[in-house]
């Protein structure tokens, strides 16, 4: 018992030395309370056991944070070739102009080239693009014929495509699954012209010899923008029981000098048996324009004029009243739906044949409504 006491006695002072030689300040208490001296075993955090629910819950996480991921990665850059058929078309170069803003706004790296409405041109500056391996090409073709070999051009360097403005048959499209159109439907275009001259006092029988007789200033025929346009725009009087005459159908590719050239010669030719002039697009209308009032025509009076675009500088004539009326093809509309789709085909998206054409409605514009566009 003796042993036993003197050992008590030597390890109780050893203690109270350990713990005078750790207080480490006067400012330490000699004594800290026992609450202050925590077991080992409370300081360890407890370990929570996951739970199914939580599995899912951390999976949906990770899953939304792949997609913005991916998004982010979209919009954040990437190489995009744009091929127009020719820069020095009015309407293209304001289409170029809103995909220009968009592409570079989303931090895309995008290069414009321009096809001088050459086929063989433009079929070298793909496959150029194709070599310096892009990301997506944007494709407005020059011919419309040649969307085979565009077609698999892209289906074989397996690049994403969306093509614009000039749309390819839905068995072409069928050939690639990462291949859209966007672009407007232009048989609508072509039966808003027609319902333009529908909506004049006398149904565009300015004569009244009860037929309206007209000309018709054509875009590219091969195109099928141009082929619908003047097939539908002369439809939509005939379906509502009006009688047509034809007194011309010319080729002006477009172009404000050809149709002012094919107007004023139609204009000596016919004289005032022309009651309206069809065109397939502004700038040719504007062409004609000049040569009615070179003539001593006066629009809404004794002669009609319809185009395509509404360009500024046709949405100025209709409101002056020297334009009859115009169709919206809507260009910023086209330029948000190519790059959106665009992006949707980057993310890993494919077409099914029959689906693969994307279309932006056109308006209809007349004086009336002229200023809501301007």
């Amino acid at each position: 018992m003796k042993l036993r006491k003197v050992l008590a006695i030597a390890m109780a002072s050893m203690m109270v030395f350990g713990l005078t030689a750790c207080g480490g300040n006067d400012a330490a208490p000699a004594e800290a309370p026992a609450e202050e001296a925590a077991p080992a075993e409370e300081e360890a955090a407890p370990v929570e056991e996951e739970t199914p629910a939580d599995d899912a819950a951390d999976a949906t996480e990770a899953a939304t944070e792949d997609a913005e991921a991916a998004a982010d990665a979209a919009g954040a850059g990437g190489n995009i070739g744009v091929c127009i058929y020719k820069f020095d078309d009015a309407f293209m170069t304001t289409y170029r102009n809103a995909l220009q803003e968009i592409l570079e706004g989303k931090g895309y790296t995008v290069t414009f080239m321009d096809g001088k409405n050459d086929q063989a041109e433009q079929n070298n500056q793909i496959n150029n693009f194709i070599a310096q391996k892009v990301d997506a090409l944007i494709i407005n073709p020059v011919m419309t014929s040649a969307a085979d070999q565009i077609i698999a051009t892209v289906k074989d360097a397996g690049v994403p495509t969306v093509l614009i403005n000039r749309e390819p048959t839905a068995d072409q499209m069928s050939a690639y699954d990462k291949l859209v159109y966007v672009g407007c439907d232009a048989r609508q275009s072509g039966t808003m012209q027609g319902e333009l001259i529908l909506d004049t006092p006398n149904k565009g029988d300015i004569n009244g010899d009860g037929k309206v007789s007209y000309i018709m200033i054509q875009g590219d025929p091969e195109n099928v923008d141009a082929q619908y346009r003047t097939e539908f725009s002369v439809k939509a009087l005939t379906d509502a029981g009006i009688e047509v005459e034809e007194l011309d159908l010319q080729r002006g590719d477009w172009d404000r000098n050809k149709g002012q050239e094919i107007a004023q010669n139609d204009l000596a030719k016919f004289g005032d048996d022309i009651e309206v002039i069809f065109c397939n697009n502004d700038d040719m209308a504007i062409g004609a324009l000049q040569a009615i009032q070179a003539a001593g025509r006066k629009v809404n009076e004794d002669i009609y004029l319809v185009g395509v675009d509404a360009l500024d500088a046709a949405l100025n004539e209709v409101a002056a009243g020297n334009m009859t009326g115009t169709v919206l093809n809507d260009a910023q509309g086209q330029a948000e739906g190519a790059v959106q789709a665009m992006e949707d085909l980057l993310g890993g998206k494919t077409y099914a044949a029959g689906e693969q054409s994307i279309y932006v409605d056109y308006v209809k514009v007349t004086p009336d409504n002229v200023s809501d566009f301007q």
